[in-house]
């Protein structure tokens, strides 16, 4: 079934309203009806089963059918600082890891990362990847669209992950799975936890201590060396296995 958001949420009449360009895709691409069944998320981890009620021409309105659907969000808040990779890499990050649940994707420069980003692309990169994200969430039917923050330095992403209740770091330096295992383990439901992934060069030493000084455990994904778009994605599917009921 098609899923689409509706972020104003449902208001006083208890109806839901899409705008913008899924108004289009609705109505011209899919050529969907009155009466027709479609799933519909406030962003707000709250999904509705709808039927169309009103096809106007900037706006869908939704009569809502069910509000008991259940939720495909992860029962952990999972942020991935992401070291800065070069290319379109960071487009397919990002797609994979929303689909396999993160709530907020950060961006990092660190040192050994090879691409270098004015201002003004910066802001356009964001714009891309924040798209990508609600593309990847309609597609895996999230119930949020997670957050693709701005480019940050290492040290305003190290603040970030402080607030955070768990920190994990792969590393290639790393051994021992059990330990991996039990780090995954450590986190319960309705905690957060963040994960620093490093770019094609890695991690320089210096960036290791200063997450050991922040609190992180630093753990192995196996002993086989994974690229930087492979890390993330691996990270969430170890997640999944071990926190979905």
């Amino acid at each position: 079934m098609y899923h689409f958001f509706a972020p104003e949420g449902r208001g006083e009449s208890g109806e839901l309203v899409i705008r913008g360009q899924d108004v289009k895709h609705i109505t011209k691409v899919l050529r969907m009806k009155i009466g027709e069944q479609l799933i519909a998320s406030d962003g707000r981890d709250r999904d509705y089963l709808c039927e169309i009620a009103e096809l106007g021409p900037d706006f869908v309105r939704l009569r809502v059918v069910s509000d008991q659907l259940p939720s495909a969000e992860p029962s952990r808040e999972i942020h991935l600082f992401q070291g800065l990779p070069k290319a379109d890499k960071m487009d397919y990050i990002i797609q994979k890891s929303v689909e396999l649940g993160v709530c907020r994707l950060i961006p990092v420069e660190m040192e050994r990362c090879v691409v270098q980003l004015d201002a003004s692309k910066k802001e356009k990169r964001r714009d891309r990847w924040q798209k990508l994200a609600e593309s990847a969430s309609k597609q895996s039917g999230r119930s949020i669209i997670p957050e693709v923050e701005a480019v940050s330095r290492f040290e305003e992403a190290l603040k970030m992950a402080s607030r955070l209740d768990h920190l994990l770091v792969p590393y290639e330096s790393a051994e021992n799975m059990a330990y991996t295992r039990e780090s995954l383990s450590a986190v319960k439901k309705g905690e957060s936890v963040g994960f620093f992934i490093g770019p094609e060069g890695g991690f320089a030493p210096s960036e290791i201590e200063k997450l050991k000084a922040c609190g992180a455990r630093i753990i192995t994904l196996g002993p086989r060396i994974l690229r930087t778009e492979t890390a993330g994605p691996a990270v969430l599917a170890m997640m999944t296995l071990l926190w979905e009921e």
